[in-house]
C-alpha cells in the first residue's frame, strides 16, 4: 500500500473502453487547481476539477498512505469531465497540515467532515457528495461515510485492506514500534530505498520512470510521518464495515489485496463488485479511464 508536486500528464490507458470517445474527452478534460481550506488540524489542502452539475453529484477523492491527492490527477482529469471532482490530502500528507498525533480513522474523517463544511460555506462543494478511496482511503471513505450521512451519498471503493486478525496486529506492532529518524540517517535511509524499490523498481513498466520518479517523491515528502495513517489502519474495527448503509462499488483489480477486498466488501450491506482481472498495481497511471468509467457508470445510477 506504500503508494508532484506538478506531474506530468497520465500515461497511456491500455485498457480503457471506446478509446477514441475516451481519448476525445481527455483532450477536452478540464485544468486541475489547486486550493486550500480549512479543518480542525489547520488547512487542508486539495486538488478540484471539472464543474458542478445538477444531474451529477461531485466526487471527492480520497487517497491512500503516505500519497497525496497528487496520485488522483490521471483519475481527476478523467472524471472531471462531465462532474466536479474534489480531491483532499489526509492532514499529514501531501500538503495539509499535520495534527499533532495519529488521530486514527475516525479523527482523520472529522477532518474531512470539517472540510465538507467548509467547502460548502465557500460556496465550493455544496450538497450530497460522492466518495472514492484507494486502499488506505477506503476505510476514511467508509468512516466519513458512517458519520455524515447528510453529506455523503455513495462511495466507490478500491483495496480494502481487512487481513485477519494476527496479521492485522502484526501490521500495527510494526507501525506503532517504527523507529523514530537518527542523526546518521540509517532510519530515513532505509526507508527510501525501500520505497524506491516498490515504487519505481518494482513498478508496471507501462508507467513511464520519470511519472515514477514523482510517485517516490510525493510519497517520500512525508517521511516523519509516514506510518501515522498506518496506524489507523490496523487499529480500525472492520466491523464498521457493516454500518456504511449507503450504496457503495468495490472496483477490485487482481492486486495483492484482492480476496481481504472481496471479503470486506460482503460486509458491507449494499456493495457491488466489479473485477478487473487484467490490472493489477499503478493503476490510476495505466487505466485511469477505466477506473473512470466503472466509478461513472455506478455513481450515474445510484
Amino acid at each position: 500500500m506504500i503508494d508532484s508536486p506538478n506531474s506530468g500528464d497520465s500515461v497511456l490507458d491500455r485498457t480503457s473502453p471506446k478509446d477514441g470517445a475516451h481519448s476525445a474527452a481527455m483532450m477536452q478534460s478540464p485544468s486541475i487547481h489547486r486550493a486550500y481550506t480549512r479543518c480542525r488540524h489547520g488547512q487542508m489542502h486539495y486538488r478540484i476539477a471539472g464543474q458542478a452539475q445538477d444531474q451529477r453529484t461531485p466526487v471527492v477523492l480520497l487517497h491512500q498512505n503516505p500519497s497525496s491527492s497528487y496520485e488522483y490527477e490521471p483519475l481527476i482529469r478523467a472524471l472531471a469531465t462531465d462532474r466536479l471532482v474534489v480531491a483532499l490530502d489526509t492532514p499529514g500528507y501531501g500538503m495539509s497540515d499535520a495534527p499533532p498525533a495519529p488521530p486514527g480513522m475516525a479523527g482523520y474523517a472529522a477532518a474531512f467532515s470539517d472540510a465538507l463544511n467548509a467547502l460548502a460555506e465557500e460556496g465550493v462543494l455544496e450538497g450530497p457528495v460522492d466518495l472514492y478511496g484507494f486502499h488506505t482511503g477506503t476505510l476514511l471513505s467508509c468512516e466519513l461515510a458512517i458519520a455524515r450521512p447528510d453529506r455523503v451519498r455513495a462511495l466507490g471503493l478500491t483495496g480494502i485492506p481487512m487481513f485477519d486478525e494476527a496479521a492485522i496486529a502484526q501490521r500495527l506492532a510494526s507501525a506503532e514500534s517504527f523507529p523514530k529518524p537518527d542523526e546518521d540517517g540509517a532510519v530515513i535511509g532505509d526507508l527510501l530505498s525501500k520505497l524506491w524499490t516498490y515504487v519505481v523498481t518494482s513498478r508496471d513498466k507501462a508507467v513511464p520512470l520519470d511519472k515514477a520518479a514523482l510517485n517516490f517523491a510525493d510519497k517520500a515528502r512525508v517521511l516523519d510521518r509516514f506510518t501515522w495513517a498506518y496506524r489507523g489502519v490496523w487499529s480500525w474495527d472492520f466491523s464498521r464495515l457493516e454500518q456504511v448503509t449507503q450504496p457503495a462499488l468495490l472496483i477490485q483489480p487482481a492486486e495483492d489485496l484482492h480476496s481481504v477486498s472481496l471479503e470486506a466488501a460482503a460486509r458491507m450491506p449494499s456493495c457491488r463488485v466489479v473485477e478487473l482481472p487484467d490490472l493489477d498495481r499503478d493503476i490510476f497511471d495505466i487505466a485511469p479511464e477505466r477506473i473512470a468509467h466503472e466509478l461513472r457508470n455506478f455513481l450515474d445510477r445510484v
